[in-house]
Formats: C-alpha cells, sequence, structure tokens
C-alpha cells in the first residue's frame, strides 16, 4: 500500500484547500460547449514534459471530482482532456459509476481511469486483438498500481483505511449523505480521481517512452 501518512497527509490538504471554483467551472463549461479538443500528439514533447503533465493531470482529476461530485467522471476527463480523448457524452455514461452505483464496490477512480485508457489503447475495430490485447495489459498494470497507491480499489476500504476511518456509504441514508458532506467527503474523495487519472496518464506517457525506444 501507499505511505498511509502521505495518503492521509493529502487528505487534509483536499479538505483544508482553497479550491478556484469559478476557474475550475469555466475549463468545464468550454469543455461542454466545445467537447473535447481532438490532438495530434506529440510524443517527443509529450516525454519531455512527463511530470508536468503528470502533475497537471492528478490536479484536474481532484478539480473535476470536486466540480462533479464524481470519482469516475473526475478521474477520467482529466486524462481525455489532457490528451484528446472521447467526448462528453462517455462523461455523461460514467454517472452511474462512483462506487459502482455507490453500493460499495470499485471506485469510480478506477472505472473512469480504466475508460481512459480503452479509449488510448482500444480500436474501433471489433476484430483488432491486437488493441484488445495492448488494452488489457494497460488495464492490469492500472490496477496493480492503483491498488499498491491506496491499498485497495473498493470504495468502502478505501473510505476506512486512507480517507475518513471508517465507510461512509453516502447513499445509504438522507443522514449517511448529510455525514458525508459534513465531513467534507466531495474535498477529500478528491484523493482517488487525482491519483488514478495520474497513473492513466503514466502508463500512456510510458507506452511512447517504449516506442521511442
Amino acid at each position: 500500500m501507499g505511505e498511509t501518512s502521505a495518503l492521509k497527509d493529502k487528505v487534509k490538504e483536499l479538505e483544508e484547500r482553497s479550491w478556484d471554483l469559478p476557474a475550475i467551472e469555466k475549463r468545464f463549461e468550454k469543455l461542454l460547449a466545445d467537447g473535447i479538443l481532438k490532438k495530434t500528439l506529440n510524443r517527443d514533447e509529450i516525454i519531455s514534459n512527463k511530470q508536468e503533465i503528470l502533475n497537471r493531470v492528478q490536479l484536474r482529476g481532484e478539480e473535476y471530482e470536486f466540480l462533479s461530485h464524481s470519482c469516475s467522471k473526475g478521474s477520467a476527463l482529466a486524462v481525455m482532456e489532457e490528451f484528446g480523448l472521447g467526448n462528453m457524452d462517455i462523461i455523461t455514461s460514467l454517472s452511474p459509476f462512483p462506487g459502482f452505483g455507490m453500493t460499495g464496490w470499485i471506485c469510480g477512480a478506477v472505472t473512469g481511469g480504466l475508460i481512459a485508457l480503452g479509449l488510448h489503447f482500444g480500436s474501433h475495430d471489433l476484430l483488432d486483438y491486437e488493441a484488445t490485447g495492448r488494452t488489457m495489459t494497460a488495464v492490469r498494470t492500472f490496477i496493480t498500481r492503483f491498488e499498491t497507491a491506496l491499498g485497495t480499489i473498493l470504495c468502502p476500504k478505501m473510505h476506512e483505511d486512507v480517507i475518513f476511518g471508517t465507510y461512509m456509504d453516502p447513499r445509504g441514508s438522507q443522514e449517511k449523505f448529510q455525514a458525508f458532506k459534513n465531513a467534507k467527503g466531495y474535498e477529500k474523495c478528491a484523493l482517488p480521481p487525482g491519483i488514478g487519472a495520474r497513473i492513466a496518464a503514466e502508463i500512456i506517457i510510458e507506452s511512447m517512452e517504449d516506442a521511442a525506444a
């Protein structure tokens, strides 16, 4: 598992952060109006700016979760925006996936990260089995790294061990939902999508490094 004290320090920073909500909203509104800008990726430029990109993607994963109240949307949109992947309909389709429908299963940051990887490594051709294989390799790498970083891919255990000290189950009842909000849940739960977005972007950039070697 990732260093627990460092993760908890990050949770504290997120809880106390002064979020620039107008700037985040403005960026998101532009995405809604114009769509996700398609990009011709400059491999050498991306590789040379790897750490800057990873830091930006992590920050935006946190910001989009805070804005949307959705860890799945946060992790996916940060990576999709950075690399020019997909469209905003995909973000809409991620609406059910925080906590796998808030049922206490897979964290939405995992789902969003995997969607972004599928968009990058996958193919429109159903018979492109090589693309399917590349995607599965990327996905297995992502899940291993995410679990190493946070100790689990499951929402309740993440709540208990890293973020809150207990499973908040915010959709379990109105009282639990209010307790989650009172505990600054949307601020603190920016942790997994930031990490998930960073890991997904890292895997994409590593594939470019491998191709350049």
